[in-house]
């Protein structure tokens, strides 16, 4: 399955297992209907080949909120587009705000005219479902739930689930990383690195300011400081009796090689996103992210960890020469993921 069809979640799936099989039987209940919407979700998507229209035709893309006001469907009502006021409804403006960062930084930073290159709209879905507990980008748009407010809340309030999302989009049009194995741990792994860089950026942060952390917006009061992943130290994002224990490896040596969440595409994301945060503490998140972009334009959909660092080097070495990289970028590349184990 490529994210062409795909449905992509910023909760992984194993950690919705371990809150089905809780002893409290309001967080067991809430993850069981979290899962069977993916399941529903990813079977429709399975079978629409064909987006939805959300393209801008040529034009500029404009934001598209709708509130599906806690039904499990898309685009119910109109909430906010470009050029409407500020609603009453705080999720409808935050995630708004939200959409238009990051555009600005598809625009100003990518060079790129949104999702697809083309200006394509960027509809998002809030109040999806009662009490979702994930955000998801399906093809064509993106969609949020409200959390149940005491192990997740709003995920239309995060920055960096927003962005992540997004850039499922971005892959999506930009090389189809096959979502599976290596491939999809990359496809995940970009969306973290967009999703932290964008909200670095909004923050006026750098990269050693930075908390490097992935969802902690969304931790509800039962979570407190907690989070999805750490690309600074993949599997200490979290540990508790509610989602267990973070299983994300920062090392070739506890890959995780079995079947589980697609082959592991949320759980070994962590050996690349390890590697890009050496390489931005070292050169500087701005120029480490112009990398990432570049090199990933050309990776093959079936791309591995070998092959995306060797493009990631040579990415480097191009743009250090046109000036848009400093001097030192390929070692830094090159020596960021020997120490994860990836080039030898």
């Amino acid at each position: 399955m490529t994210c062409s069809h795909a449905f992509c979640t910023i909760i992984p799936p194993f950690v919705l297992d371990k809150m089905a099989r809780s002893s409290r039987p309001e967080v067991a209940e809430n993850a069981r209907e979290a899962q069977e919407i993916s399941d529903a979700v990813r079977i429709e998507r399975g079978a629409r080949a064909v987006a939805r229209g959300a393209t801008g035709e040529g034009t500029a893309a404009e934001r598209k909120v709708y509130d599906s006001e806690q039904t499990r469907r898309q685009r119910v009502t109109r909430a906010r587009f470009e050029d409407d006021p500020e609603r009453a409804d705080v999720d409808v403006n935050v995630v708004f705000e939200h959409a238009g960062t990051v555009r600005a930084y598809l625009t100003e930073a990518l060079e790129r005219d949104s999702i697809d290159a083309a200006g394509m709209d960027l509809v998002l879905n809030v109040h999806y479902g009662k009490k979702y507990s994930n955000a998801f980008w399906d093809g064509d748009e993106m969609t949020f739930g409200d959390g149940d407010g005491e192990i997740f809340t709003s995920f239309a309030r995060s920055l960096d689930v927003t962005a992540h999302e997004i850039f499922h989009g971005v892959t999506q049009y930009l090389n189809g990383l096959v979502y599976r194995s290596q491939p999809g741990a990359l496809n995940e792994h970009f969306s973290d690195v967009f999703g932290s860089v964008i909200t670095q950026v909004a923050n006026g942060q750098t990269a050693h300011d930075a908390d490097w952390l992935i969802g902690n917006e969304i931790m509800g009061p039962d979570l407190p400081g907690e989070a999805l992943r750490s690309m600074k130290a993949p599997g200490t994002a979290y540990d508790n009796d509610i989602m267990g224990a973070d299983p994300q490896p920062a090392h070739m040596g506890d890959y995780y090689d079995g079947n589980e969440d697609n082959q592991g595409v949320h759980i070994n994301s962590g050996i690349p996103n390890r590697a890009f945060y050496l390489v931005a503490t070292d050169i500087g998140a701005d120029a480490a992210a112009r990398i990432w972009y570049a090199a990933f334009q050309g990776l093959d959909s079936r791309a591995d960890f070998d092959a995306a660092a060797l493009a990631l080097a040579d990415a480097a070495g191009t743009l250090t020469r046109e000036g848009r990289a400093p001097v030192g970028s390929t070692q830094s590349v090159r020596a960021a993921f020997r120490e994860v184990g990836v080039l030898g």
